[in-house]
């Protein structure tokens, strides 16, 4: 990551003209389009000006985009194609490790440099996942100390700056009864750290999202949604494993309000029937309806 805090002032000032953000509460996650350009053994800057206006024809205003759109080749690329299809950007997901002080003090220094590239789309909020270890390793209990500090830490910058931190999972975090995720439940400061919670990896992972959700309660900011059958997962978002109507009778009796971010994703094995475009407009509106959310 090169970007220094000058470029992004720069691209912030440059932009801000043409900002329009959106009040939608729902977005869509551009993960699948990283997938989309690997199937068609393509970099992902030659799809970048495709999927993008995929994402606006699908009906989505909002999209979460994450670190790999604003390498120093293509951030420039990001920008112009987030203002040329009209789209927001309310929340960014910025990856990395965060359970050493070396790796989380430069996670930190690249998240705050991608939100103020983002302010200008409306973004308010950073998506961070902290790394795993290698192979599956678990983390020490110094390692979840030192990582808990570190997201408290990384919560205060963004604060400091106007951005929120909603810390992601994937399943290593879910192990042995979800240690990790838990560790950072109970060990950050609720007023600098807030909750995305990926319901369809809580499923994956074997546990159940609802109680994840009760566990979490206020704290919980974003969510990611997407389905599966028999945890395989499907090519749009659909009736499938998760009975998402449970999550929004929840959701109303809690009055929670989080950023709804439909997150396509695809196996190897995932049966894909229509274009990507299609999926992504059948997963808006299924979401919309389920959801009572408009993109």
């Amino acid at each position: 990551m090169s970007i220094t805090r000058r470029q992004a002032l720069l691209s912030v000032a440059s932009a801000a003209a043409l900002a329009r953000p959106s009040s939608s509460r729902m977005s869509v996650e551009a993960y699948i389009f990283q997938q989309y350009a690997a199937r068609q053994k393509k970099p992902l800057g030659d799809v970048m000006a495709e999927v993008f206006g995929m994402a606006h024809s699908a009906g989505f205003h909002n999209i979460e985009v994450n670190h790999a759109f604003f390498t120093a080749e293509l951030r420039e690329r990001t920008v112009d194609l987030l203002k040329a299809n009209q789209l927001s950007m309310p929340s960014v997901y910025v990856g990395g490790a965060m359970h050493t002080r070396d790796d989380a003090a430069a996670t930190t220094a690249r998240a705050l440099e991608i939100a103020i590239l983002c302010k200008p789309f409306g973004c308010v909020a950073v998506v961070n996942n902290p790394d795993p270890k290698p192979a599956g390793t678990q983390k020490t209990d110094e390692e979840l100390t030192v990582q808990a500090s570190a997201l408290n830490d990384l919560g205060t910058v963004l604060k400091d700056n106007h951005f929120e931190l909603r810390v992601h999972h994937h399943t290593p975090e879910l192990v042995n009864n979800a240690r990790e995720w838990r560790h950072i439940l109970n060990h950050t400061d609720p007023k600098l750290v807030w909750f995305c919670l990926d319901l369809d990896w809580v499923h994956q992972g074997g546990l159940e999202p609802l109680d994840l959700m009760r566990e979490a309660g206020k704290r919980v900011h974003e969510i990611h949604i997407r389905n599966a059958k028999d945890k395989l997962w499907l090519e749009d978002l659909e009736d499938g494993d998760i009975d998402y109507s449970e999550i929004v009778a929840f959701m109303k009796k809690e009055k929670l309000n989080p950023l709804v971010v439909v997150e396509l994703a695809y196996r190897d094995n995932t049966v894909v029937t229509r274009p990507l475009a299609e999926d992504l407009r059948l997963s808006r509106i299924y979401a919309e309806r389920v959801f009572g959310v408009r993109a």
